[in-house]
């Protein structure tokens, strides 16, 4: 244990000499903590529309001021020309096209039905399928509108309707900023254990005191220990200062579950995510290979962990690589105890999973550390 000791307190001594690499540590995932949320919205604004207007009628126009007040379209386009509107389609500076044809109005009343034509600039599918999604609404609105009004001049026996209600749990106001957060803090502290784990064994192999270290009677799991435990002590720093920080004081996430809970699942994940790091320092030569592995690893942890797209969503084989990345287990955690305070009994096969992973990875540096002088 006496070894263990001064390798510890080589390693933090090592790493408060470098005022840099506590700046990347700490600094630089809150910075990002606060500026991806931000961003990462599922919600699309501003989509732009064009709108090809045959008829120019009462009705046209209500259903012109209903789309853009919507307060998801821009109308970048307005005119009676098909040709001038798929101008703007292709150059990009329209998402959709809205044509409303001659003699809407008047087709409406007669005859209780009309249609309308709707293109969709589909390079950005998402956008689009979401667009129109959100214009279809829209355009159901404003008939349902225009049924109700009918309807009260009629002296017809109103026809039965189904009314839905609906209630949003554990997110009742649909806040994706809090959906978000907790999935990147999962990605952050999962970066900075793998990374800066990896890259400082190989660093020290590049210094030549790795060397020194191995011809003394240290042991390999003790020297890998040693790289381990300031990591994840440091790892449980970052995600405290980004859960209780930013998460809390800017974005307002407070943990409805047991934050003990939390923390016992986080001690397992970051030994899981330290082995993986020790494990790519095992096989990489210098920080250059150390920083390729890592990132090439990291892509995979972060498309294939569930956080931007549904697993549900994926194909069968992609399904077994999200079955197999430990970080798809903590965002299902951090999001069952930060936004459902979920229990125990409710995690307790994630518990089992990662503690799997934790065995597995760090067993497998253990043994591919080579302890030669």
């Amino acid at each position: 244990m006496s070894a263990l000791k001064y390798l510890l307190e080589k390693e933090f001594r090592q790493i408060f000499r470098n005022p840099n690499i506590l700046r990347l540590i700490v600094a630089v995932p809150i910075i990002q903590l606060l500026i991806i949320p931000l961003a990462a919205d599922y919600e699309i604004k501003n989509i732009n529309i064009s709108i090809v207007d045959h008829d120019r009628s009462t009705y046209a126009q209500q259903l012109i001021s209903k789309i853009t007040s919507s307060g998801y379209f821009q109308l970048v386009d307005y005119s009676h020309d098909y040709r001038t509107s798929y101008q703007q389609f292709e150059s990009d500076k329209s998402d959709l096209i809205l044509e409303i044809p001659q003699d809407f109005e008047r087709d409406l009343v007669r005859n209780n039905g009309n249609s309308l034509y709707l293109a969709l600039n589909a390079i950005n599918g998402t956008k689009a399928s979401v667009g129109s999604n959100y214009l279809g609404k829209v355009i159901q609105d404003f008939n349902s509108e225009i049924r109700l009004d009918w309807a009260k001049g009629a002296s017809l026996v109103s026809a039965p309707a189904i009314e839905i209600t609906s209630s949003n749990w554990f997110n009742p106001e649909m806040t994706y900023r809090h959906f978000m957060v907790s999935g990147i803090l999962v990605i952050l502290v999962t970066m900075v254990g793998s990374y800066m784990c990896a890259l400082n064994i190989v660093k020290e192999k590049e210094l030549g005191t790795v060397e020194q270290i191995n011809v003394t009677p240290i042991k390999k799991y003790h020297f890998l220990l040693g790289k381990l435990i300031p990591f994840w002590i440091i790892g449980v720093v970052v995600f405290s200062i980004g859960l209780f920080g930013v998460a809390r004081l800017v974005y307002g996430v407070i943990p409805l579950g047991s934050t003990l809970l939390l923390y016992g699942y986080l001690s397992i994940f970051l030994i899981a995510v330290l082995g993986i790091g020790l494990l790519i320092s095992t096989y990489a030569a210098n920080q250059q290979q150390a920083m390729s592995l890592a990132f090439f690893i990291m892509m995979i942890f972060i498309l294939m962990s569930g956080l931007f797209t549904p697993i549900d969503g994926m194909p069968e084989w992609a399904k077994w690589i999200a079955y197999l990345n430990p970080v798809t287990y903590f965002i299902d955690v951090i999001r069952m105890l930060v936004l459902k305070g979920s229990e125990f009994m409710h995690i307790k096969y994630h518990f089992m999973i990662t503690l799997g992973f934790g065995i597995v990875f760090n067993t497998w540096a253990v043994v591919n550390y080579k302890k030669t002088a």
